[in-house]
């Protein structure tokens, strides 16, 4: 798991002021991603009404979920793109691109016309800028793990790549509390006339700034060492086949990053994109009340996010993830019985422990799934087995268990969804080995780093 690319030399190193700049460029970006589906997880109900104003409520849900699922099976075909670009040219480049493309294509759906106003062809151009945005997103979460941990001592890869999902959770609370304060401020008609719109527009200046710091950064140390030989194979010719050659040469490596991810983000969505829709339509509660405990469980995520990576860091990431795995077996049934409840506050505790199943992996995943493969290879690999576990299994939540519970009739069907990816986890957790505190494959050691001293 520690070689090295050949020539490559005993330690890389960088200051502490370059990392943290790394790893908040990396993390803005994910912002700007999860603000996205904050602002949509959150106006799933008036989106609904928007674009398929004919339909019954279910078939809205049903609707709008399927758009939201769309968007995730372009994700292979954009990991499939950006992320071997992203081993051949730099990581850099490639997530300045992604960064644009997310923020504009966010920004556009704030600018659609309704289908009162162009008929069908309103939720035709929802669902290609929705699209767009899963393109996009295909190469940043596989670039941001992977600069955050190329530039992250080994010591300490858990702890900063954390702040990646601190990064997650600032743009889905960011996202979702602006749709809940407009909410409150605005009423429910002003949202459905166009107040629903300002969340998305607000995508395109927090994208920018996002895309001005990661132009300002160098690439990672490691890829800048070895630029010149990702680009080319063994002959000194540049790489042809680098897609074939990833996923043939990976194929052990992408199977438990794809159960890893699959059991990470089952969670993910369930507790981000479906809690908020499943209270409202489903238990009868009312739109604030379900807002306000599901933000109330991301607040509580963004404040422990970077304690559970340090926690990786001292007693490795292999614990931390066996934990919250079983707890997603154990806490499931627990929590939708106290959400199916009139207190707010068993309402609250029965999101709380779903986030806190959630926040295990959260806080440990980001600096897991980059150690799954080399150097070389790690970009595109990684971009490829995330995204189509996500496509398949994460992104597809809110729909599948919006559908479970129309066919079966039982509240309860998104947890028995849980519990199976505890089971996943579990098994994969088995099955990987123990990254941390160690170089990642392919790399040189990466040692604690001092600040330059200031000039006087």
């Amino acid at each position: 798991m520690s070689q090295k690319e050949p020539g490559a030399p005993s330690a890389l190193t960088a200051d502490q002021r370059t990392t943290r700049k790394a790893v908040t460029a990396a993390a803005i970006g994910n912002a700007t991603e999860w603000y996205d589906f904050g602002v949509y997880s959150y106006l799933a109900v008036i989106i609904g009404l928007v674009f398929y104003p004919s339909q019954s409520t279910g078939v809205q849900l049903l609707a709008t979920f399927t758009t939201f699922a769309g968007a995730f099976l372009v994700r292979p075909l954009g990991g499939m793109f950006f992320g071997p670009l992203g081993d051949r040219i730099g990581r850099k480049q490639v997530l300045a691109i992604t960064m644009l493309l997310m923020a504009v294509s966010t920004f556009s759906i704030g600018i659609l016309p309704s289908a009162e106003t162009i008929g069908i062809l309103a939720p035709i151009l929802l669902l290609i800028a929705r699209m767009l945005q899963g393109f996009s997103t295909g190469g940043e979460y596989g670039g941001a793990t992977t600069f955050i941990a190329e530039y992250a001592p080994d010591k300490r890869r858990g702890f900063l790549s954390s702040w990646l999902e601190f990064g997650t959770f600032s743009g889905y609370v960011g996202g979702a509390s602006i749709v809940t304060v407009m909410t409150l401020l605005l009423g429910d008609d002003v949202m459905l006339a166009w107040g629903w719109r300002i969340p998305f527009l607000l995508a395109l200046p927090l994208g920018t700034i996002g895309l001005y710091l990661r132009v300002k950064l160098e690439d990672t140390p490691v890829f800048q060492q070895h630029a010149e030989g990702f680009a080319k194979d063994s002959r000194g010719k540049r790489r042809k086949g680098q897609l074939k050659e990833t996923v043939l040469d990976q194929w052990r490596a992408i199977l438990l990053c794809i159960g890893l991810v699959l059991a990470f983000n089952v969670n993910n969505y369930m507790v981000t994109a479906y809690l908020p829709t499943y209270m409202n339509a489903e238990l009868g509660h009312s739109t604030t009340m379900g807002l306000v405990a599901t933000l109330g469980a991301m607040v509580f995520m963004l404040a422990v996010v970077s304690l559970v990576g340090r926690l990786s860091d001292r007693v490795g990431r292999r614990p931390v993830l066996l934990a919250g795995s079983v707890l997603a077996i154990v806490l499931s049934l627990p929590a939708f019985w106290l959400m199916q409840t009139s207190s707010f506050w068993t309402i609250a505790v029965g999101v709380l422990l779903l986030a806190i199943t959630l926040v295990h992996f959260s806080g440990t995943a980001p600096s897991t799934l980059p150690a799954f493969f080399p150097t070389s290879v790690r970009y595109g690999a990684l971009a490829i087995s995330f995204n189509v576990s996500v496509a398949l299994f994460g992104g597809t939540t809110p729909l599948l268990a919006e559908w479970l519970i129309q066919r079966t009739g039982s509240l309860y069907s998104p947890a028995w969804l849980l519990m199976i990816a505890g089971v996943i986890g579990v098994l994969v957790v088995w099955r990987m080995q123990e990254s941390a505190g160690r170089p990642l494959p392919g790399a040189p050691p990466i040692p604690e780093r001092s600040n330059p001293r200031k000039p006087t």
